[in-house]
């Protein structure tokens, strides 16, 4: 343990002096690392929660581990028109992990809602967790499962992503009954551009303006910003990614999956209305399995940082990128903590 300790402050030195250096690391943390692979819990299919079920105040989709334990939480919204169905891959790798996700369907064919709706709509679903999340896990998955809600980690992708940097600043008009203690941005974006942007505006174009006071990782795709054939770019430059990491103002880390598009995080089988959306976002060709494997093993390193006992991995990846499956750019600002565990 007291090498695994001093290794863990080796890495975090590297990140606070240099914070874009691509630095070899010792043989012990760059050999496999297990967050780029599938964890070894075994996971629930993923559950269906109709909306009213369990006083749900939406429909949901959550995924947990099987075995006895009290596991972290992540809140995932979803993308533009995008079923969290189409994400079950990507939560079943990170539940594999020990993470209970939970993610609310926003919209419907009948039913879309502006963003601000939105944001109010995944305002009540965290609000819904404190009391009736544990009810679900205990007749779906295990009696013996248990939400940590004192380590509760907000995500979302796309416009999704947004919505969850919204909340994560308190932009909500509902106030959240519970503490967000960290922030995922999964390629996040704030509308068509600058001039056409969605409200509540998240973005001031101001460096650091950002009022958060907890760990914060935002994760781009490098053909986000690319436009196909004559459709305009999905995350398209100053509404995007780099806009988001601009303006943390701490404890920040962005990391850019470069040879993957805005969509390549969801299965590869999916419904009409993903593949529409699909289709128009530029992307590499093939599976996307790689893509979520380095996605989901960058959310995983970094909640591990947080809320485990993993730091190692998270500092590993910022300081060599070359560790993850595919060509990963990382970067990071202010003064990266550890979890508690970790206190040298």
């Amino acid at each position: 343990m007291v090498a695994l300790w001093f290794g863990v402050l080796i890495l975090r030195v590297l990140a606070v002096v240099h914070s874009e250096a691509q630095l070899l690391l010792p043989t012990t943390f760059s050999e496999n690392l297990s967050v780029f692979h599938k964890g070894k819990l075994a996971v629930s299919e993923p559950i269906k929660v109709r909306k009213s079920a369990y006083s749900s105040p939406q429909q949901l989709l959550i995924v947990s581990p099987k075995e006895a334990g009290l596991y972290p939480v992540l809140l995932f919204i979803h993308g533009t028109m995008i079923s969290n169905d189409d994400y079950s891959d990507l939560f079943l790798h990170i539940a594999s992990h020990g993470f209970i996700v939970v993610a609310p369907q926003l919209f419907s064919v009948f039913n879309l809602p502006s963003q601000a709706q939105e944001i109010e709509m995944a305002a009540t679903v965290a609000n819904w967790l404190p009391s009736n999340l544990q009810h679900v896990l205990h007749e779906r998955v295990n009696k013996q499962v248990e939400p940590n809600l004192d380590k509760l980690a907000l995500s979302g992708h796309s416009r999704g992503g947004k919505s969850a940097f919204a909340l994560a600043l308190g932009l909500s008009k509902t106030k959240l009954s519970l503490k967000i203690s960290a922030l995922i941005g999964v390629d996040p974006v704030e509308g068509r551009n600058k001039n056409k942007r969605t409200r509540p505006y998240v973005l001031t174009y101001e460096p650091n303006s950002f009022n958060l006071s907890i760990p914060v990782t935002i994760i781009g795709t490098g053909l986000g910003n690319h436009t196909k054939l004559l459709n305009p770019a999905c995350a398209p430059n100053g509404v995007n990614h780099q806009e988001f990491f601009n303006e943390c103002n701490k404890e920040c880390s962005h990391f850019v999956i470069m040879e993957y598009g805005h969509m390549q995080m969801l299965n590869d089988v999916l419904d009409a209305l993903a593949i529409s959306m699909s289709r128009v976002c530029a992307s590499k060709r093939g599976s996307n399995s790689i893509m979520r494997r380095t996605l989901g093993g960058v959310m995983v390193a970094f909640l591990g940082a947080y809320f485990g006992d993993e730091g190692g991995q998270y500092f590993a990846i910022l300081d060599n990128p070359s560790l993850a499956p595919t060509k990963l750019y990382a970067n990071n600002k202010g003064i990266l903590g550890l979890a508690p565990s970790y206190a040298l």
